[in-house]
């Protein structure tokens, strides 16, 4: 898994550009989702899965206590 931290997530999803029609969390809550499907995959391994949902589930705790607007801001100035 290429992405380890939570300002690598921001970040990525950032560079997508997928415009105002896309939100972080649903960006983010899909990416869980799809983690999620490739730990029954028993021919993949299985800690950096948990590590990526692990982060994931810090990030949507964190939309829901600060606002993604405000996530989004502060992760992008840990970037620069």
């Amino acid at each position: 898994m290429a992405i380890g931290t939570i300002v690598e997530y921001v970040d990525f999803f950032i560079n997508l550009n997928m415009g105002e029609n896309v939100s972080l969390l649903s960006f983010v809550n899909n990416e869980r989702m799809v983690l999620k499907a490739k730990l029954e995959q028993k021919s993949m391994e299985k800690e950096p899965i948990r590590i990526g949902i692990g982060i994931l589930e810090q990030l949507i705790l964190e939309m829901g206590k600060i606002g993604e607007k405000e996530v989004l801001e502060k992760y992008k100035i840990k970037k620069q």
